[in-house]
């Protein structure tokens, strides 16, 4: 008798959920269920009216900001602009170079002067001499041809065959077969987060320094961006015979504020080689470049930043130029071994 009650209510029950579903019921309790759920979630929710600020997809400056002790400030925001910004038309440009300097500074220079001088450093033989690094390692080209990357961001890619990292390679091999002592760092330090790179990249190269005393000269390889308006330069190095971008120097100063005593012997060691280079390669290197900031340039009396081609150029051309560049500075920094 109790069991068939039980069948009996269980069937009153089946047809009565059979019903509330037919009208609809069912629908509703359920949604009024799901409201009660996600208030409990949203408990500890606040919710404002005013959007969220939103982070941009690029830093706002090639260099962090503020910076720590060996951390330029922020510089010239045009590149990081320029890689915000999606492709359009590219156009060729070549930039006169020589001995000219563009300086950005307040400072008077007397070009003249620092080139009888010469730079103010030798290297020791038999030791590591020189270190190339990468602050802005995931700097990248346009893609042509075989070099096809997956970018991480604009016209940047972590894959070291196809960003700056490469680039940087043909020159160490370059400087290996003059005989000159190379290393070279080819960890990014831009990647996954660019704000940073310069207090990262700055302490490698302390600890390069410390291990390798020898080293005298440190080149932070870069790949500049140039354009306006929707367009997008490609520098380019009239040589016969070779596609290749141009390059320039930049050198650092402590106008910005930050202690940088030694900057016009990076200045003299900067026109010395922009000196033998454009006798080789008249149009090869744009005009020196000398900036506020520091770019941790007071590590050593011999540091450069190398800018090889722009955004708008390929990878092939870039590395056609730091080869033309490397050639022809490698025998001039072989004059300076001890």
């Amino acid at each position: 008798m109790r069991a068939s009650k039980r069948l009996a209510l269980v069937g009153l029950v089946a047809l009565s959920m059979y019903l509330l579903a037919a009208a609809g019921l069912g629908q509703r309790l359920g949604l009024a269920l799901r409201a009660r759920i996600d208030a409990g979630r949203m408990k500890n929710v606040s919710v404002s009216a005013e959007p969220a600020p939103q982070e941009s997809a690029v830093p706002v400056s090639p260099s962090p900001s503020p910076a720590p002790a060996m951390e330029s400030p922020a510089p010239a925001p045009l590149a990081a602009v320029m890689e915000s910004l999606p492709m359009g038309e590219i156009r060729e440009t070549t930039i006169q170079g020589g001995l000219e300097i563009k300086n950005e500074t307040g400072y008077a220079v007397d070009t003249a002067e620092l080139l009888s001088q010469g730079p103010a450093l030798s290297l020791p033989a038999g030791e590591v001499q020189i270190l190339i690094i990468h602050t802005h390692g995931s700097e990248a080209y346009t893609q042509a041809g075989l070099d096809r990357y997956e970018a991480q961001d604009n016209m940047r890619t972590a894959d070291t065959a196809f960003n700056i990292v490469r680039v940087g390679d043909e020159l160490a091999a370059i400087f290996q077969e003059a005989g000159l002592g190379v290393i070279h760092d080819r960890e990014i330090y831009d990647y996954p987060s660019y704000t940073g790179s310069y207090s990262r990249s700055g302490a490698a190269a302390e600890d390069y320094l410390r291990r390798y005393p020898g080293i005298r000269v440190i080149l932070d390889v870069h790949r500049d961006a140039l354009g306006a308006d929707g367009v997008i330069y490609k520098t380019v190095a009239e040589e016969k015979g070779v596609c290749a971008s141009q390059v320039m120097l930049l050198v650092g100063t402590d106008e910005s504020g930050l202690e940088h005593p030694n900057w016009r012997s990076n200045l003299a060691l900067a026109l010395y080689l922009q000196d033998r280079v454009s006798q080789a390669h008249p149009t090869l290197m744009r005009p020196v470049s000398l900036v506020r900031e520091r770019y941790n340039q007071h590590l050593s009396p011999g540091s450069l930043i190398i800018e090889v081609g722009s955004s708008g150029n390929t990878l092939q051309e870039a590395l056609a130029a730091i080869r033309l560049f490397a050639r022809a500075a490698a025998p001039a920094l072989k004059e300076l071994a001890e």
